[in-house]
């Protein structure tokens, strides 16, 4: 009876800490959100209208900003992205340093405004379980919910980001936590809870503000060519990432090796603006506009993925989330407007850009149901196409994985096994 007693006061606490951080993260990922959104739009529209010429260089400026700020500001430590908190999780004398809170957020926010192609998810996401780690660390709950706690963080940066607390739950349990246990279940829960009621009070705007069109099951072998297509384009973006990052850090030169790849970032964002930054407004511009050819839009999403490679291996810091999502979804647009216009197929391009991007965020991610929900609430009726997106998010996860078995997040890993294995 007594260890029983002993075993609902830890869940209790566990709550009450689990709500507390995701309340915390919460008002922090809304601030960085926002201060992120508004200076990059008036840095683009600034530089767009009269001086485009900056785009050349607005990079460089933006990612050696962030070298000379983690060589001393914080002392030379490194960002390493969602691999640090797998360490962090596998190894239980392993902590993140409070210094990733600051560290990620600002980094994040100058590779962004500068006109670095990814976005803040996955700066935000390292912040937030950096939160939960510190708390852990204060030892407020059982000294074992430590995975608890960085997922409760976890969950409140995902749900924020995308106005969706049911994503923020899913992420935290199929990307960070990998495990599923009661423990894990309740403090991401809790998380996702406080997140419904933030959102519903501060933040209900979807990223697209269009509405989906009722789909036909004539299009359902479409989708699902689509979705195969999309994890090709995942793969491709994954071994851009991995072969970038190691070319790069194989230059022993840190000026060169910024410098380098961040002018390829600002020539490519000169010839094409739609890749500056997370390019959320570019894909809306391309949705919206009936004027884009087929051509652009096959550059797009090649170039995108190539666009945020190039970022990563300058030392930008950002992660998959945008480049799949823009990718995965001009990548639809072509689609569509190529069956249309060869085939007189009549497909509705919004239906396959949703599609599209929830394909090649689940086969970048290997998150299926996380880039199932996420996609659902990109547009305020997005869940018109759960099955499609349902169809596509699995088919393409297991068909990237069947041709790669590692992704971005994943590599080190699957390096360290290889080796192991050797």
């Amino acid at each position: 009876m007594e260890r029983k007693k002993v075993t609902y006061q830890n869940y209790f606490k566990l709550i009450l800490v689990s709500a507390v951080i995701s309340l915390c993260c919460l008002i922090l990922i809304f601030v960085a959100k926002h201060l992120t959104e508004q200076t990059e739009h008036l840095l683009f529209q600034s530089i767009y209208s009269n001086y485009n010429f900056l785009f050349i260089i607005l990079p460089t400026i933006g990612i050696t900003s962030i070298y000379f700020l983690r060589k001393y500001f914080f002392k030379g430590r490194k960002n390493k992205g969602i691999t640090e908190i797998y360490k962090t999780l596998d190894q239980r004398k392993e902590h993140l340093p409070a210094f990733k809170i600051p560290s990620h957020l600002i980094n994040g926010f100058l590779t962004v405004i500068s006109g670095g192609s990814t976005g803040i998810e996955v700066s935000s996401v390292v912040a937030t379980a950096t939160a939960g780690n510190l708390v852990h660390r204060q030892h407020f709950s059982a000294y074992a919910y430590k995975r608890e706690l960085i997922c409760a963080g976890a969950t409140a940066a995902v749900a924020i980001l995308f106005v969706s607390p049911l994503a923020g739950f899913l992420f935290a349990i199929e990307v960070i936590s990998r495990k599923v246990r009661k423990t894990i279940i309740i403090s991401c829960a809790t998380s996702a809870v406080v997140a419904w009621i933030f959102i519903s009070l501060f933040e209900n705007a979807t990223l697209l503000p269009f509405p989906v069109q009722k789909w036909n099951w004539h299009a359902l072998p479409s989708f699902i060519v689509l979705s195969l297509i999309g994890s090709l384009l995942s793969v491709y973006f994954t071994l851009l990432v991995t072969r970038i990052k190691k070319i790069s850090g194989n230059i022993s030169n840190n000026f060169v090796r910024v410098n380098l790849c961040a002018i390829s970032v600002g020539l490519l964002i000169f010839l094409f603006p739609t890749l500056y930054g997370d390019s959320y407004h570019g894909l809306k511009e391309a949705i919206s506009s009936p004027v884009v050819s087929s051509l652009t839009l096959a550059l797009l999403f090649f170039l995108k993925p190539l666009t945020a490679a190039l970022t990563l291996g300058a030392g930008g810091d950002g992660g998959v989330f945008a480049p799949s999502i823009v990718a995965g979804a001009i990548l639809g647009l072509f689609f569509a407007n190529f069956c249309n216009g060869q085939f007189d197929m009549n497909l509705i391009p919004l239906n396959f850009a949703l599609v599209g991007a929830a394909s090649m965020l689940s086969a970048s991610i290997y998150a299926p149901l996380t880039a199932l929900i996420l996609v659902c609430n990109l547009t305020p009726n997005g869940y018109q196409l759960f099955f499609p997106l349902l169809i596509g998010s699995i088919s393409a996860r297991y068909f990237a994985q069947l041709i790669l078995p590692y992704n971005v997040y994943t590599y080190d890993f699957y390096l360290q096994r290889t080796e192991k294995g050797k």
